[in-house]
């Protein structure tokens, strides 16, 4: 199979491609990076293409990287009070701040 050849790939991985390089051109990145980024992403989340034959050949990694983050921190933010979410943030923005004139003296 020669390099950059998208035959084994799934149509949902295609779409996922397509999705992710749709976002970065709305942010700025050209066309041609936009679409090297988004198949880099559909790789590292599902270890290539998933028909028969390819590198992948259906292999599940088990822990993409677009499903990790957001269980974390919503876990954690719904075990606590208001008023403990609040202090949070505002010492958050307490080292955000102290960081910030460490970095631009």
């Amino acid at each position: 199979m020669p390099q950059g050849d998208k035959s084994k790939y799934t149509h949902k991985q295609e779409r996922k491609a397509d999705h992710i390089a749709e976002g970065y051109e709305e942010r700025g990145v050209s066309e041609k990076e936009a679409e090297r980024r988004a198949w880099a992403t559909v790789n590292k989340d599902d270890g290539g293409g998933k028909k028969p034959g390819g590198s992948g050949r259906g292999k599940d990694t088990g822990h993409p990287a677009a499903h990790e983050g957001g269980e974390k921190g919503g876990k954690a933010a719904a075990s606590c009070s208001a008023a403990e979410r609040s202090a949070s943030a505002k010492k958050a923005a307490a080292t955000r701040k102290r960081n910030a004139q460490h970095t631009h003296h």
